[in-house]
C-alpha cells in the first residue's frame, strides 16, 4: 500500500501544478488552503500506509446512556418531523414550513429560538445550556427542484407532475435526504441536553437551521456575519450509500448567474433581433472548450439556463445561465471563475447583448480534523451500523435496478476509518466547510440511499422518506450525541480536536469568498410566516423590492435599405 500511496501523491502534486518529487511544504507554499488539506498529514509525520484508527477514545458513561436512550425512547417524533419536511419538500431558501417545524421540536424540549440568523427568515439558531463547552450541530432541510418521486416506489414515479403540452416539469423533492439530515442532528442535540441535565454537566448546545446549502448559501453568509463565532466544536452528518467518519476535503465552489439582454421580436423574421439564449448557449459552447485544456481533474463546472424563452416564434431578450465552479480550493477556484467570466463577455460581444453578472455565493473547501474522526469512529464502532430490516433490502434492490446498477442492496457494516485518498480528483461541496474553517468539526456519513445510487436523483427521495432513510437518521443521531458527550466529559478530546485545527490553520487566514457588500439571493416569506417567528420585512440591510434587470436594448441593422426593383 505504500508504494500505492506514493504513486498516488505524486499524481495528486502534478495535478496541481508541483513537481513529483515536491514536499508538502511546497504545496503549503503554493497553496496554504491545499496544505492545510491534502499536504497537512505528510507534513506531521503522519504515515498513512500504516494507519490503525485507535478505538479506545470512546467510552461507555451514564451520560451517554441517557443520550442513547433518549433517542430509542423518541424516534418516532425524530423520524415523523423527518418525514413531515419530506412531505413539504421547499426548495432552498423557501423551507417556511420545513423551518418551523425543526425549530418547533426544539422548543418543546427546552431549546431558545432565534430566528433570522444573518438575515435569512428561515435560519435560526437554537440553544440549549450555558458556560462549558460550547458545541454546534447542523440541521438541513432544503429539497431540491425535479425531484418529486412517491414514497418508496422503485420506478421514476413522480409525486408531484406538471402537465405542459410543450415541455412537463416535476415537483422538488428530497433527493439529497435533507430532511433526514435535519432531523438526525436536532435529535442528537436534544439527546446531548437530556444528557446535560441529567448527569449535572455544564455544556452549551446549539442548533443552526441552516437554509440553502443546496445552494451553497446559507452557512456561507451566516459564517461571514459571525453567527457560528464562539463554538468548541461543531458536528456534522450527511446522508451517504455507506457509513463511516471521515477527516476527507470538499472542493471549494463559486455561484454566480450571467445575463445576456437583448431584443426581442418574431422568429420567424429573426434579422435585427438580439437574443439572449444566443449569448448563453455561446457562453455554454466556450465554456466546453475551457475542459480539456485550461481544467485540472480537480476542477469541476456545471451550469443550468434559468428562462431560454417561452416559446420559439419569440426572440427571447433575456437568457441566464447559472454556473456552478469547484475546485480544491478558493484560489484555484477563482482562477476557472475568472476564464468562465471571460467567456461570458465574449459570448455577449458575439451575439451583440449586454451582459450582466451576479456571484451568488461561494464557500472554501472543507478542512478535516482527524482527532474528531478519531472519536467520532470509535462511538461508531461502539453503538454499530444501522440495521435495515429485509424490506429495506428488497426496496434498495430495486431502486438499483430501476437504475441500472448492481442490485447489491444496503451495507450491513461501518467501513473502517482511513485517511484521506492521496489524489483528490474534485467532487462534491458544502457550504459546512466554511464552518470548518472557523471551528474544528466532526464529520460523519450515514447510510440512507443504496451504493449505486448518485446523490440528487429522484432514487434518493424515493428512499428518504422510509424505514432506511429512519434508521440512517436515528444511528447520526446516536453517532453524534455520544461524541458531543465525550467531548464535554472527556476534555481531553476536544483539546486534541483543537489543537489540530490550530495546527492545520497556522499561516492561513480564513476571508470569505462573497464580496462585501452583496445581497443574498432572497425570497420574502409569507406574512403569516414572519408573523408566527417574530420577523420583520425586511431584514437589515437588503433592499427590498431587489432592482429590476430589463433588457433596453435597441434592434439590430438589418442592412442597408435597397431600392426597389422594377
Amino acid at each position: 500500500m505504500s508504494g500505492d500511496y506514493e504513486v498516488g501523491r505524486r499524481r495528486a502534486l502534478q495535478l496541481f501544478g508541483l513537481s513529483a518529487g515536491a514536499s508538502a511544504a511546497a504545496m503549503v507554499a503554493a497553496d496554504p488552503v491545499l496544505g492545510a488539506t491534502l499536504g497537512y498529514d505528510e507534513r506531521t509525520g503522519f504515515t498513512p500506509s500504516t494507519y490503525q484508527a485507535p478505538t479506545d477514545p470512546a467510552r461507555d458513561n451514564a451520560a451517554k446512556q441517557t443520550a442513547l436512550r433518549w433517542i430509542d425512547a423518541n424516534a418516532a417524533a425524530l423520524t415523523g418531523l423527518s418525514d413531515q419536511i419530506w412531505q413539504h419538500a421547499e426548495v432552498s431558501l423557501r423551507e417556511w414550513r420545513s423551518s418551523e417545524a425543526t425549530a418547533a421540536l426544539l422548543r418543546s424540549h427546552g431549546f431558545s429560538i432565534r430566528w433570522g440568523a444573518a438575515g435569512f427568515p428561515a435560519a435560526f439558531v437554537a440553544t440549549f445550556g450555558s458556560g462549558g463547552p460550547v458545541l454546534g450541530f447542523n440541521a438541513e432541510y432544503d429539497a431540491l427542484p425535479g425531484l418529486s418521486q412517491k414514497r418508496a416506489v422503485t420506478t421514476h414515479d413522480p409525486l408531484i407532475y406538471h402537465y405542459d403540452a410543450y415541455g412537463p416539469t416535476y415537483g422538488p423533492g428530497h433527493g439529497d435526504a435533507h430532511n433526514a439530515l435535519g432531523a438526525g442532528s436536532v435529535g442528537a442535540a436534544i439527546a446531548v441536553s437530556k444528557a446535560i441535565r441529567a448527569q449535572g454537566l455544564t455544556a452549551t448546545v446549539k442548533v443552526y437551521g441552516s437554509t440553502g446549502e443546496e445552494q451553497l448559501v446559507g452557512k456561507s453568509y451566516a459564517v461571514k456575519a459571525g453567527v457560528y463565532a464562539g463554538l468548541d466544536a461543531y458536528l456534522d452528518w450527511h446522508p451517504f450509500a455507506n457509513t463511516l467518519a471521515t477527516w476527507n476535503t470538499t472542493s471549494a465552489l463559486a455561484s454566480a448567474t450571467f445575463t445576456f439582454l437583448g431584443a426581442a421580436g418574431h422568429g420567424g423574421s429573426p434579422l435585427g433581433n438580439k437574443s439572449g439564449l444566443d449569448g448563453a448557449l455561446l457562453m455554454a459552447t466556450m465554456s466546453e472548450f475551457l475542459r480539456e485544456k485550461n481544467v485540472a481533474a480537480s476542477g469541476r463546472f456545471h451550469y443550468a439556463i434559468i428562462n431560454g424563452g417561452g416559446a420559439p416564434n419569440v426572440t427571447p431578450d433575456m437568457c441566464s445561465i447559472w454556473f456552478f465552479i469547484r475546485e480544491g480550493s478558493p484560489a484555484r477556484v477563482k482562477v476557472l471563475y475568472d476564464k468562465i467570466v471571460e467567456c461570458a463577455k465574449a459570448a455577449a460581444q458575439a451575439s451583440q447583448t449586454r451582459l450582466t453578472y451576479r456571484y451568488h455565493a461561494g464557500t472554501w473547501n472543507g478542512l478535516g480534523n482527524r482527532a474528531g474522526a478519531e472519536l467520532a469512529n470509535a462511538n461508531m464502532q461502539l453503538i454499530g451500523p444501522p440495521e435495515f430490516t429485509a424490506a429495506d433490502q428488497q426496496l434498495a434492490k430495486g431502486l438499483q435496478k430501476s437504475l441500472g446498477k448492481p442490485e447489491v442492496g444496503l451495507p450491513t457494516t461501518l467501513v473502517p476509518l482511513t485517511p484521506p485518498p492521496p489524489t483528490f480528483l474534485g467532487g462534491p461541496s458544502t457550504d459546512s466547510a466554511d464552518v470548518s474553517w472557523q471551528v474544528p468539526t466532526v464529520n460523519v456519513l450515514v447510510t440512507t440511499f443504496p451504493p449505486g445510487v448518485p446523490h440528487h436523483n429522484w432514487a434518493v427521495t424515493a428512499g428518504a422518506a422510509t424505514n432506511i432513510a429512519h434508521q440512517a437518521l436515528l444511528s447520526a443521531a446516536r453517532y453524534l450525541s455520544a461524541t458531543a458527550v465525550d467531548l464535554i466529559i472527556q476534555p481531553e478530546h476536544l483539546a486534541a480536536m483543537k489543537e489540530e485545527f490550530r495546527s492545520r490553520t497556522a499561516g492561513v487566514q480564513w476571508q470569505s469568498m462573497i464580496p462585501d457588500g452583496s445581497q443574498p439571493p432572497i425570497y420574502e416569506p409569507p406574512a403569516d410566516f414572519l408573523a408566527r417567528t417574530g420577523q420583520s420585512w425586511p431584514p437589515a440591510g437588503v433592499t427590498w423590492p431587489v432592482p429590476q434587470v430589463i433588457a433596453t436594448e435597441q434592434l439590430g441593422t438589418t442592412g442597408p435599405d435597397l431600392p426597389p426593383q422594377s
